[in-house]
């Protein structure tokens, strides 16, 4: 096989506890033909020291430090330092099995179809900070499988694909002169929904090897029931780009644009405080809004469960009191 070499980016901020484990799972790999950057986003815990510290340990470690602007501001400065004809991306407080790399360019290399093969992806699985193992949230392939881009953008609108940058490498081809969006969330899933049409076909591995580290606290999990990830602000803005980018001309695809649609903003009436459903808020009004006038729309969608169309239903009717009944069946008492 051959040997290009590969370099993960790892956006960096206030993450001392957890930083050692993610940069050594990195040091690890069976494959050592890496570099390793750490971008510290303006740390003010110590965490930018650490990146000097741990680079000392390994040549293959570069830092890069830079005043706060967010995990893609981080990943972009990463991209424009990266020296590897592939490129990965792992986030600071997860980490990865020894294999990861090694597998998925070998994956990468060894594929022998008509059409040289840019990105592969690996499966992934959450652990919580009990060390427990958390339900998958994306189900990896029993064997090796190629995936158009079609099918791609398919399988992620219908809440069964992959996503994250984390478990995926890149030829560096696929992502030169791009940008992840500074200052959204859910950014990733911006990113690839706009790079996947020339990205081509992807391979997707069945191992498991990348570990999300679900941490409460971080930016989509608030322990605060009166705080309000702009998460879910952000995925209704994604399923709007969506819509554009979606071809008028496929039928199917253009049903299932507009289920996720509807999906994410029943994500949105389901999370946002009650306090903050007010007429003041014009971005929760706009979603009701929507919700009403595509409900006829919606309820002969084929893609979308009983279950959605019920609560599209109850949600365009009464969202408060959909809202504060939904608090009482998940326990709460306010």
């Amino acid at each position: 096989m051959k040997t290009p070499l590969i370099s993960v980016i790892v956006p960096v901020y206030n993450i001392m506890e957890y930083l050692p484990r993610c940069v050594q799972s990195i040091r690890n790999q069976t494959y050592e033909n890496l570099e390793i950057i750490l971008v510290d986003d303006g740390s003010t815990d110590g965490t930018g020291a650490l990146c000097d510290k741990l680079a000392a340990r390994d040549s293959r470690i570069k830092v890069f430090h830079k005043e706060n602007g967010g995990s893609s501001s981080a990943r972009n400065l990463g991209l424009e330092k990266a020296a590897g004809e592939y490129i990965g991306f792992v986030d600071s407080d997860d980490y990865i099995d020894t294999f990861m790399y090694e597998r998925l360019l070998e994956s990468i290399l060894g594929y022998h179809g008509p059409n040289m093969v840019k990105v592969a992806q690996i499966g992934r699985d959450e652990i919580d900070e009990q060390g427990n193992r958390l339900p998958d949230i994306c189900v990896p392939p029993r064997t090796t499988v190629l995936i158009s881009h079609r099918d791609f953008l398919k399988e992620l609108l219908m809440h069964r694909g992959d996503c994250s940058f984390c478990t995926k490498l890149f030829h560096r081809s696929v992502l030169e002169g791009r940008q992840f969006p500074v200052g959204a969330l859910n950014e990733d899933f911006h990113f690839l929904v706009q790079m996947l049409p020339g990205i081509g076909n992807i391979l997707s591995l069945p191992e498991q090897a990348y570990h999300v580290f679900y941490r409460m606290g971080s930016n989509s999990r608030k322990t605060d029931r009166e705080q309000f990830s702009r998460v879910y602000a952000d995925s209704v803005a994604n399923a709007d780009m969506v819509m554009e980018l979606v071809d008028k001309d496929d039928k199917e695809l253009l049903r299932i644009a507009r289920r996720f649609g509807v999906f994410q903003r029943l994500e949105y009436m389901l999370h946002i405080p009650i306090s903050q459903m007010g007429r003041d808020n014009r971005f929760y009004r706009r979603v009701v809004w929507e919700l009403r006038r595509g409900l006829l729309e919606g309820l002969t969608n084929p893609y979308l469960t009983s279950k959605n169309k019920l609560y599209m239903v109850l949600f365009a009717a009464a969202p408060k009191t959909v809202r504060k009944f939904h608090r009482r069946l998940r326990g709460y008492d306010k």
